[in-house]
Parts: C-alpha cells; structure tokens; sequence
C-alpha cells in the first residue's frame, strides 16, 4: 500500500460520494454488503490490473481498449504509446472512464479526467521521478524507451464505486 492517511481519506469521501449518487439500481447492487473500504481497495488492486479504457473520438464516439492500470496513491495510472488513438484521444479530449473487472467478484468503476504524466515537450508531473521508478521497477529499465515510446497518465477521478462481493481485503494478483 503506497497511500498515506490523507490520500486514504479523499479516496474514502470520494467512494462515499459516488455511491450516495448513483442511481436506485446502481445502489441495489453495491451497497455496503457488497462494496469494500479505501483501505481495501487499495490492498485488493495490487500490482498490474487490466482496464478497460474508454476515450472519447472527435467525433464524439466512445472508444475502448484495454491498458495496463496502477493503483497507486487511491488513483488509476496507465501509460500507452505516444502515436496511440487513445493518446490523441486524451490529448484533446482528458475526460475518460476506466472499469477493472475480475469475473463476478469485483468491479472498479471510475470516471475522472486525465493528467499526463510525463509530456513530451512540457514539464513532467512533480511525482514522475518516483512514478518512473515504480513503472520500471515494475516493467524492467530497458522495456520501453522511456522518454520517448510511451505517455503516462493519472486518471483524477469525479466518480469511483467499487463492487467487491465475497473478496476479503487480502491482496489479489491483478
């Protein structure tokens, strides 16, 4: 777990929020028999979880794909290739939602808008130096051409509801 109180703590509010929000159905299903904390959370999604992506093209068509997704301090993080449709996707356009699913037992849901982590020609994000360790460290140091072959994004969630039906909080491999 590489969140800290106060990070667990704005996870939290934003899960509580989320839920409070939903629709009658949605609240039906995840409830508080059938959801997890925070702090579980981020215990659960470990390591790398496969997302399902969705962007947005210019014109206005929804468009998913599948990215590999970093829990890391209560938010999804995910990087492509630089010349990717879902990379001028986010470029333009940095709303996105992104679902993590491992059969019927658990479901993260979050939809937010995207930060680049490590653009191109611009400053990179104040916490990529500590990012860029854990992705190498995760990946290996020679993967990828790191400044050039890939884009990083942090995905700022608005809205995040979690269905964790019969999971306990010990770590699952994603």
């Amino acid at each position: 777990m590489r969140e800290t109180r106060e990070e667990l703590e704005e996870l939290q509010t934003l899960l509580d929020a989320s839920l409070s929000r939903s629709t009658a159905h949605l609240r039906s299903i995840i409830n508080t028999e059938s959801t997890v904390t925070a702090e579980q959370l981020t215990q659960i999604v470990t390591g790398m979880c496969t997302l399902a992506l969705s962007t947005v093209t210019a014109k206005g068509e929804p468009r998913i794909s599948g990215v590999d997704g970093h829990f890391l301090h209560g938010k999804w993080h995910f990087g492509t290739a630089r010349g990717a449709a879902k990379a001028r996707h986010l470029a333009a356009r940095p709303a996105a939602s992104a679902a993590h699913m491992r059969g019927e037992d658990l479901g993260v849901f979050t939809h937010g808008t995207v930060e680049i982590l490590n653009p191109r020609d611009g400053e990179p994000a104040a916490d990529w130096p500590d990012l860029l360790a854990y992705f190498k460290s995760f990946y290996g140091e020679d993967f990828f051409d790191w400044d050039n072959d890939v884009v990083y994004y942090r995905l700022h969630p608005h809205w995040m509801t979690v269905y964790a039906a019969g999971l306990d909080a010990a770590p699952v491999a994603g």
